[in-house]
């Protein structure tokens, strides 16, 4: 017989089944089925709960047989006998009722004989409700000895009393049940006798870790609960420690790589900028400031990451450190997600700058420098300008979307790539940008509004260095935010759209947003980017069935009723992109009183007085995002009012969410009920592709010290031995990494 190994192929171990499990899980290999840890340890003593379950929800559960009957019935459909088993079972705590269908009076017979009273066993299906009981029916199922079976009926399973006192109930689909790949698991567990190992003999001590072959022994077969904890706290750390050392060699491959030193010049650019701030910068601005100088006149290429709180001001950041790279003869690049974005970060900018901005031109301060929009909105003769004067370096800011990749865009001297909003944009856009350097890499600096907790910027953003501005500026007011609930509360619409005429009446502007666009279809321009893509304009129902709010109704309709006599204006993603610059103008300058918008204004828009935010249809949005659009108020120094507004259950997850977001503007707290709510998913990258998830035992929420213990490590042991020449099964997990979708995801990030 041919040696069985860990990259053996799965049918070597699971024979004429393995088809099957590849099919439903994707194995290939024996190591591939090893890794496939129990869902859930039961001892044998006792039974499952079932009181966590949910209806349709695929179910493995272990319980004793209270009672069985067979009843025999006429099929008038197909015509002649047929046979109905009702089956129920003893769980801790519901009662769980199984029934069978037999056509054939001895296979029924058999059944009926199996499953007995005092029977034991595993029982597999898709589980619903009948009658207020929890029911499967014809499930898969394994059925133990039982004192009460028929001589020799028993012969046809394995002996109750030689199972484990932990008996392992395995993720399973409805082609592949639990014992199945139990069964396969049992064989592979004896034939393979070498199991990888990627962590260093010396890491393994220093963190009293168990070895490979004992960890994937004792996590399918633990003989005692310390045995299991043993063995997921070895394979946990096994797999934060390789994630971490493929992000400890990127990390060390950017520091070997040159790159040009922005020293800057004393009086320049940034000096004069600082010297011209009405406003004193927060310590954070000022400590991430240094950190990003400091990186910036290093001889190797900047890669951090700059996350922070909405409005705690990252826009003034990045900008100095853009002005640091102008000063020393060189150009940025701001890259940002929407038209409305650059167009925002455009003016803005200019305005910061004042006459620095108007280098070489009539009015404009000696020694400036000039910012270029580029989108594809653009008319063809300032396109033409746009273009001249990035190639040119008359332009030592460019501000873009896409527009800024096409290969018709071309630098001076790109030294710095500033990405606003990472998250939208991809691995090939980043890497055509940065491409535009030339053979000189430039310094990258990632921006991000959308705060993320420690763990997963150890793990999706570990190749960054990160800095994070928590710090709010000065003249930041408190948003009070409230859920107004329409099914037991419809009377506080009309409240909320009394408050909305009370602040207008103090000159006051409010934001209302809605979840799609409405009306008919309308075709996208060929040259306008999308906005948002997850902008819809097709008619949409929420979960109740009801339609959900569209920017093109609730518009007309508010300004010919609630909030009649006000200025009401629209706007959204498929707007004509001059039509969407002059709505953000008007409102910006005041002439507007209420905006009805979708999504397109959730990052980057800041107009000092707006002081209300109205969300319809609130649910339809995820914390992250109603964060982000909350804190789109309260920037001038007025106090804030976000509603979120609801037609949800109260006793729902989507109310629940709501709740969460109206108790806490710490965004960093909401990013981890985000993540629990979405059940963190792969954060290298499958959450939002609906991938099964890279990881198994680790979880980036609660295990924030294993992945730190696991960073210092891998980061310690890739400087000693940077080609992992040392552990070769180290090495061959990382590229496995590296060759996969989440090596894909980690470049994204």
């Amino acid at each position: 017989m041919a040696t069985i190994t860990w990259d053996s192929k799965l049918a070597a171990v699971a024979g004429p089944k393995s088809s099957k499990i590849e099919k439903a899980f994707g194995f290939r290999t024996v190591g591939d089925l090893l890794r496939h840890y129990p869902r859930r340890y039961v001892e044998k003593g006792k039974l499952s709960d079932p009181s966590g379950f949910t209806l349709d929800e695929h179910v493995t559960i272990i319980a004793r047989v209270i009672s069985s009957k067979q009843i025999p019935y006429q099929d008038r459909r197909r015509g002649g006998m047929a046979y109905r088993l009702e089956v129920v079972l003893e769980t801790t705590g519901d009662e769980l009722v199984l029934t069978f269908f037999d056509k054939k009076k001895h296979v029924a017979d058999w059944r009926a004989k199996s499953i007995v009273a005092g029977a034991t066993g595993l029982f597999s299906g898709k589980l619903g409700r009948f009658r207020d009981r929890w029911q499967l029916t014809n499930p898969q199922n394994k059925v133990y000895s039982s004192e009460t079976m028929e001589s020799g009926v028993d012969q046809a399973y394995a002996a109750w009393e030689s199972l484990p006192n932990l008996l392992t109930i395995y993720p399973a689909t409805s082609t592949v049940q639990t014992w199945q790949l139990q069964e396969a698991i049992e064989l592979a567990l004896d034939l393979v006798d070498a199991v990888p190992d990627p962590i260093p003999p010396a890491v393994r001590l220093q963190h009293g870790l168990i070895s490979a072959r004992q960890a994937i022994e004792w996590i399918h077969k633990p003989d005692s609960w310390e045995a299991k904890a043993a063995a997921e706290k070895r394979l946990r750390f096994e797999e934060a420690f390789v994630t971490q050392t493929v992000l400890a060699r990127r990390r060390a491959a950017v520091t070997a790589l040159d790159a040009e030193p922005r020293t800057g010049t004393t009086g320049g650019l940034l000096d004069r900028f600082d010297e011209r701030l009405p406003f004193a910068l927060t310590g954070g601005q000022v400590e991430v400031g240094e950190q990003i100088l400091a990186d910036l006149t290093a001889g190797h290429p900047m890669h951090r990451l700059l996350q922070g709180e909405v409005g705690s001001g990252k826009t003034v950041v990045a900008l100095r450190a853009m002005l640091r790279v102008v000063d020393s003869g060189g150009q940025a690049a701001l890259l940002a997600p929407t038209e409305v974005l650059a167009q925002q970060h455009h003016r803005s900018i200019t305005a910061m700058l004042g006459d620095l901005a108007a280098g070489g031109m009539l009015g404009g301060a000696e020694g400036g420098t000039q910012v270029a929009l580029l989108t594809g909105s653009l008319g063809a003769a300032a396109r033409k300008a746009a273009l001249l004067d990035t190639a040119s370096g008359a332009a030592g800011i460019v501000v873009g979307t896409h527009a800024l990749l096409e290969e018709k865009v071309q630098f001076a001297d790109l030294g710095l790539v500033v990405v606003d909003e990472q998250h939208r944009f991809g691995v090939e856009q980043r890497a055509a940008l940065s491409a535009k350097a030339g053979e000189v890499p430039p310094h990258v600096l990632v921006m991000t509004a959308t705060p993320i907790p420690r763990t997963v910027a150890m793990t999706v953003f570990g190749d960054l260095e990160t800095s994070t501005l928590s710090e709010l500026p000065a003249g930041r007011a408190p948003i009070q935010t409230s859920v107004v609930p329409m099914l037991e509360r419809p009377d506080w619409l009309d409240r909320a759209w009394t408050r909305v005429r009370e602040e207008a009446a103090k000159g006051h502007q409010t934001y209302i947003v809605c979840p799609r666009i409405g009306g008919a279809p309308n075709s996208r321009l060929d040259n306008e980017e999308p906005d948002d893509p997850d902008e819809s304009d097709a008619p949409g129902r929420g979960s109740s069935g009801v339609d959900l709010a569209g920017v093109e109704e609730i518009a007309p309709a508010l300004a010919a009723g609630a909030l009649h006599g006000l200025r009401v204006e629209a706007l959204h993603g498929r707007m004509p992109p001059e039509r969407k610059d002059e709505v953000m103008r008007s409102f910006a300058e005041g002439e507007v009183d209420v905006l009805v918008a979708t999504t397109v204004i959730e990052v980057g828009v800041d107009v000092a007085n707006a002081t209300v935010m109205v969300v319809l249809d609130a649910d339809r949005f995820g914390v992250s995002q109603l964060h982000q659009l909350r804190g789109r108020v309260g920037r001038g120094g007025l106090p804030g009012l976000c509603l979120l507004v609801t037609r949800s259950d109260p006793e729902s997850a989507a109310r629940a969410r709501l709740t969460a977001v109206a108790a806490t503007s710490d965004g960093f707290e909401l990013s981890r009920v985000d993540l629990e709510q979405r059940r963190e998913g792969d954060v290298l990258g499958a959450a939002q592709s609906g991938r099964r998830s890279g990881l198994k035992l680790l979880s980036v929420i609660k295990h924030e010290d294993v992945i730190a213990e696991a960073r210092e490590a891998a980061t310690a042991f890739v400087a000693k031995d940077p080609d992992l020449a040392s552990v070769p099964d180290l090495a061959a997990a990382v590229r496995r990494i590296d060759e996969s979708e989440q090596g894909d995801y980690l470049e994204k990030a």
